[in-house]
């Protein structure tokens, strides 16, 4: 612990910057120093560092009410954000449950499909992030540090396999992915007793790995087939992250179920479940809660936030700026041999190397010479994630080309 700290140490650290103030895509620190912010808080400030309409929405209801517990009372602002998000949710979702976290809503999801569908197991996949409580640990194995000394873990979770995303043969090695899932449900669990699948249609800490549409195709058919619900996690990759609304939007699936939190409503706390209203339905009245979900303040972040979102041309240049992003990464593997992959949609994009020391490097260098923030990700920690605000402008995504080249060469 640190001399007269009295804050955990338990937290890993990408920098050690204090930041007093933000605004757009830069933090700015307790000496006064500006950077140009490329983790948005993992993602979650979608529409950047406080933004005017996201503070004036907060402000003016932290005026007229904090707190309203929904067993005793409810506001105004839940059904008008319910509405709101059965606009831009994906067919057929149109019915909502507010929470705190993407780890809160993530559980409720699993709650829900038990209630509907009346079994006990769900299905999960290799290198997937679903979270830090005990049952959405046991859902994720992208990292095992995560898990490490916690279990054990809660029974009824089976993971399947996720096809390589680099591998020569797409084709196949989607094929021999689903033969996989097919396999568990002929020797672990039969299909028959199985409540859900949960599937990220990016994966996340793995290393920003795009879900392939023909593997994301062969879950909902099998789930159509066996009675299983499609639980599409979009915690990071929803509201605007790739350049549509839903990452999901760019398959012709439907989900039964969508997770949403971080970008909903700009970095405050905030999470949605969505569902289609029968599952709803199924849900024993009284059987989950919450002292805060549904807090007005948040309800209000999440409306200025899809107000900005959804604004004429938002969602175009997120996908603009993520096309200069990437197509710049790929010139740039020329550089350097140890770059391996650049991947991603719209604002979610990766370059992964071919070793932790070598991306570390790279990050560190960006922070001390040109005051650029990124991190790293995935099992191997060799992957640094590009996440800025999605009102990152042409010239902040050329500062950080130039800084992310720069340590390139220095540190080759």
């Amino acid at each position: 612990m640190t001399a007269g700290s009295h804050t955990s140490n338990v937290w890993a650290k990408t920098t050690d910057l204090r930041v007093v103030s933000g605004h757009g895509c830069r933090v700015v620190a307790a000496d006064g120093h500006e950077y140009l912010d490329f983790t948005a808080g993992i993602a979650a400030a979608s529409t950047g560092h406080c933004h005017p309409k996201v503070v004036e929405a907060i402000r003016e209801q932290a005026g007229r009410f904090v707190h309203a517990q929904q067993n005793v009372y409810t506001h105004d602002l839940l059904e008008p954000l319910a509405a709101r998000l059965a606009e831009i949710t994906p067919e057929p979702i149109d019915t909502f449950f507010f929470a705190n976290s993407s780890d809160e809503i993530l559980e409720t999801a699993v709650k829900v499909a038990k209630h509907a569908t009346g079994r006990h197991n769900i299905v999960v996949f290799d290198g997937a992030f679903h979270g830090r409580t005990n049952l959405t640990l046991a859902m994720s194995t992208s990292r095992a540090i995560d898990r490490a000394g916690y279990g054990p873990f809660p029974p009824g979770v089976f993971v399947a396999p996720f096809p390589d995303p680099h591998a020569s043969d797409q084709e196949a090695e989607i094929s021999g992915a689903l033969r996989g899932l097919d396999r568990i449900f002929q020797t672990q669990v039969p299909s028959d007793e199985v409540a859900a699948i949960v599937i990220e249609p990016v994966i996340s800490e793995r290393g920003y790995i795009p879900t392939p549409a023909g593997f994301i195709q062969g879950l909902a058919e099998r789930c159509a087939a066996h009675g299983i619900l499609f639980i599409a996690d979009e915690i990071q990759s929803g509201f605007g992250r790739t350049g549509k609304m839903f990452a999901i939007d760019a398959h012709d699936v439907e989900p039964d179920m969508l997770c949403m939190a971080k970008g909903i409503a700009s970095g405050f706390p905030f999470a949605a479940l969505g569902m289609r209203r029968s599952i709803d339905d199924s849900w024993r009245v009284g059987s989950q809660g919450g002292s805060s979900n549904g807090n007005p303040i948040g309800c209000a972040a999440a409306l200025a936030t899809i107000d900005v979102l959804t604004e004429p041309g938002f969602l175009d240049n997120v996908q603009a700026r993520g096309n200069q992003l990437i197509d710049a990464l790929r010139e740039l593997q020329q550089l350097d041999r140890s770059l391996l992959y650049v991947r991603g949609r719209g604002l979610m994009v990766a370059t992964e190397f071919d070793s932790a020391e070598r991306a570390t490097a790279i990050v560190a260098h960006c922070l001390r010479e040109s005051r650029v923030i990124l991190m790293t990700a995935g099992t191997r920690n060799r992957t640094i994630r590009w996440m800025p605000p999605l009102i990152v402008t042409s010239k902040e995504v050329s500062e950080a080309l130039r800084a992310f080249e720069s340590a390139i060469r220095a540190t080759s």
